[in-house]
């Protein structure tokens, strides 16, 4: 195997991710600059809800499928590879019908319960999305653990694309009908999507299933296992998975139930606290999720990559791995937490000029959410290397102690009238650096890992210091020359140039680091050549 698989797997992903979530911005921040934060707490009430049954129905899958569609390529049993796809498929399928059931059938009892029934309609658009998510999934694990990121990247591109054009048209049409229709509109774009997603893969693979079915006569052959033992592997990978991945949406859940009631428990009307909840997931939560999906194409690239050289005893590749991944981690998560912290309220204001006042409130909220970024992107990239070591139950159990943490913390904060929504915010952040920690000592014992504390930690810290205080100064000097948005785009531009230049000086960044890159190799020797990098 190829050194350069894991990066280059992150990279396509990544690239993806970003590509997803700035169709997700030109979604999110024009439809909260229309329908405002009343309009958005009713949204955001639906899609916690959403995103728990998808998580039930998605989230271990395709690593589960991934995992052991890898194992078994990595001997040459491509036969027993496709019949794992086959047998979950089926799997899936089933799956989505029963999610979109509950989530379309039971709307109505479950916003009585979370006391906010301005969300039904949102909830009933969205609920056909859970019937094509999982078809979507079992292709992504297929092909994810033939180590062929490509369809999942374009997939998620095309799934989110057709979304955004789909959820802001209808909501653009509906908002003269009221602010229920407005964001129910927009959730029926999460349904449009998972069928384009969806429409997307089956075709690609039906593209490929001639080589597919060459292969498969080629490959070496194997003892056919039971679609019951199939199962039984996939459930015994994926449960652990799943649970892990619904913590944080069923902390959600309850932040909803929470929130609402310890806002009103101290005085804030329903509406103050709907708008209060709002602000925190609407508007400052889509942009603290830019930062992470860099670290999820990390994490989804190392699951398949740790579980081969994991199978194959290949320790030393393994350890290469798991120490290049957190590293890489850090390098997205510090510069993104110090800049966003540094402009919270600038960015506020330069994404949602409509709704200032409420975009100035929600700032302190971002400012905390933002150090959370740190702690989010080293979860996710743990949480990968721990799955691709077969140890899933881990991270499960460290993300449930760290998320009844949030639970303590959220219920305490938000019911100091002072701090409010600034509660629940703070109860993430504890959720992540728990989790975070727990994991890390995990990663340690099962690998042997040891970390380069100058490369991982010291070094991009100074760089990210040097950017924190170029973008604060820049804002400063360009503020009194052009408007605020202008100085802040500009100060934005400024800090990640003057990041990249500093990492580079301070030799930060490794040889094969660059090497891994797209065409990466001239500027490695270029700069080696130059004294600016170590080999």
């Amino acid at each position: 195997m190829s050194r350069k698989t894991f990066l280059q797997g992150a990279i396509i992903l990544g690239a993806a991710g970003i590509i997803v979530k700035v169709l997700g911005a030109f979604f999110r921040i024009p439809l909260a600059n229309m329908i405002g934060d009343d309009g958005m707490g009713y949204y955001q009430t639906a899609y916690p809800i959403y995103v728990f049954l998808l998580v039930l129905s998605t989230a271990g899958f395709p690593t589960a499928i991934s995992k052991i569609v890898s194992e078994k390529n990595a001997i040459g049993n491509r036969y027993g590879a496709h019949r794992v796809f086959k047998i979950s498929f089926i799997l899936m399928f089933t799956i989505g019908i029963v999610t979109s059931s509950i989530l379309f059938f039971g709307a109505k009892y479950i916003v009585q319960i979370l006391k906010n029934p301005g969300a039904y309609y949102s909830m009933l658009a969205i609920a056909p999305a859970l019937l094509f998510t999982p078809i979507m999934a079992a292709y992504r694990g297929y092909f994810q653990g033939l180590q062929d990121m490509k369809p999942t990247a374009v997939s998620q591109v095309i799934e989110q694309f057709v979304r955004v054009a789909t959820g802001f048209s209808l909501a653009f049409l509906l908002v003269s009908k009221g602010l229920e229709y407005a964001a129910a509109g927009a959730s029926f774009g999460a349904a449009a999507g998972a069928v384009g997603g969806a429409i997307l893969l089956i075709w690609i693979y039906l593209g490929r299933r001639k080589n597919i079915s060459r292969e498969i006569e080629q490959s070496s052959r194997f003892v056919t296992e039971s679609a019951g033992k199939i199962l039984k592997r996939v459930f015994i990978i994926a449960i652990p998975i799943t649970i892990g991945a619904a913590i944080m949406p069923i902390m959600n859940m309850i932040d909803v139930a929470i929130v609402m009631r310890r806002l009103q428990s101290v005085g804030f009307s329903a509406e103050t606290a709907n708008s209060l909840y709002g602000q925190l997931t609407g508007m400052a939560g889509p942009i603290i999720n830019f930062p992470q999906v860099l670290s999820m194409g990390i994490a989804m690239s190392l699951v398949p990559v740790i579980s081969d050289a994991f199978e194959r005893r290949d320790h030393s590749f393994l350890r290469y791995n798991v120490e290049s991944g957190i590293r890489i981690s850090m390098l997205i998560g510090l510069p993104s937490a110090f800049g966003i912290m540094a402009l919270s309220e600038q960015i506020m204001l330069l994404l949602y000029p409509m709704q200032k006042a409420s975009a100035v409130s929600a700032a302190s909220s971002l400012s905390i959410l933002a150090f959370g970024v740190i702690f989010l992107t080293l979860v996710q990239t743990l949480t990968g290397i721990l799955q691709g070591l077969g140890k899933p139950s881990i991270p499960v159990i460290n993300l449930l102690i760290g998320g009844t943490l949030k639970i303590t913390t959220t219920y305490i904060l938000t019911g100091i009238p002072s701090i409010n929504i600034k509660g629940a915010a703070t109860g993430t952040l504890v959720a992540y650096i728990t989790a975070t920690i727990l994991n890390l000592f995990a990663v340690k014992k099962y690998t042997g890992a040891r970390l380069n504390m100058n490369l991982t930690v010291i070094r991009p810290l100074i760089s990210v210091i040097v950017m924190t205080i170029a973008v604060v100064g820049s804002f400063s000097i360009f503020s009194n020359i052009t408007s605020s948005n202008m100085a802040t785009a500009i100060s934005i531009l400024i800090g990640v140039l003057i990041y990249g230049f500093v990492l580079i000086a301070v030799k930060a960044l490794t040889y094969e680091d660059l090497e891994m890159l797209p065409k990466g190799r001239k500027l490695a020797q270029l700069l080696l050549k130059l004294k600016l990098l170590s080999k």
